[in-house]
């Protein structure tokens, strides 16, 4: 099976259950790993045959922006859902941290994994 690794997508979103977090954005960071097996051998230069990187991200950041969720481990359940709803995604990989949550770390939060049926 294929990976594809989008690592590092960075978002200002409400999320948090706090009152502060509930009304200011904090910087959250998603990382992907989707799991594919959807190449043939004589296709895997086509992009049509491909799981499209931006249209994740896209779709991903513009989930995180609007989702304004109370736990990260909620935020993470619903990116993952977005995913494996993709085309040739069959298994994902989502990492959700808030990296500004506890100043002294680089962040804290949620890891899945979640496989279509």
């Amino acid at each position: 099976m294929d990976k594809i690794l989008i690592q590092g997508l960075k978002v200002d979103a409400i999320l948090g259950v706090y009152e502060r977090e509930r009304v200011i954005t904090q910087p959250v960071q998603v990382d992907l790993t989707l799991f594919t097996n959807e190449r043939e051998p004589d296709r895997e230069d086509v992009i049509d045959f491909c799981v499209d990187y931006e249209k994740v991200s896209l779709t991903v950041r513009d989930h995180v922006i609007r989702s304004r969720k109370m736990t990260v481990e909620a935020l993470a359940e619903e990116v993952a859902q977005i995913c494996l709803s993709m085309e040739r995604v069959r298994e994902v990989t989502v990492r959700v941290l808030k990296t500004n949550a506890i100043g002294f770390t680089n962040g804290v939060g949620v890891e899945i994994h979640r496989k279509n049926p």
